[in-house]
């Protein structure tokens, strides 16, 4: 039995990172210094699409695809882009930002609310 629960992991996820709110966040579409990753899994993103130039990278494969020394490196994740990531509700980005802040990834942060509060937010959704 967990001594700790989901939910508290992601409050202290979120206690720790920074959180941009989805109306900000939705102003930086389009901005060739800002890479945002939808970290949900490909069946989420096909039903709903993602945010207008966004890279899917699921939650599982994200600090893999960070990490350059990895054989799957995702050379949008480069070092130098401000990653701002989102899923489907603000708790996997959470721990996801957390997770990429203590593998020494600067310029990261998470939208509270995820992908459903950036569409409601005026970002430009693309399909799949």
């Amino acid at each position: 039995m967990p001594t700790r629960t989901s939910k508290q992991l992601v409050s202290e996820a979120n206690a720790l990172v920074e959180i941009i709110a989805p109306e900000d966040a939705a102003k930086l579409v389009g901005n060739p210094e800002v890479q945002f990753v939808d970290i949900r899994e490909p069946g989420e993103v096909a039903k709903s699409g993602l945010v207008a130039g966004a890279v899917n990278v699921p939650r599982g494969l994200l600090e893999f695809q960070v990490d350059p020394e990895s054989p799957t490196h995702n050379v949008k994740l480069a070092a130098g882009s401000r990653l701002v990531l989102y899923c489907g509700s603000g708790a996997r980005s959470a721990l996801a930002a957390k997770s990429l802040n203590d593998m020494g990834v600067e310029n990261v942060a998470h939208v509270p609310g995820g992908f459903s509060a950036l569409k409601d937010a005026g970002a430009v959704i693309a399909p799949e």
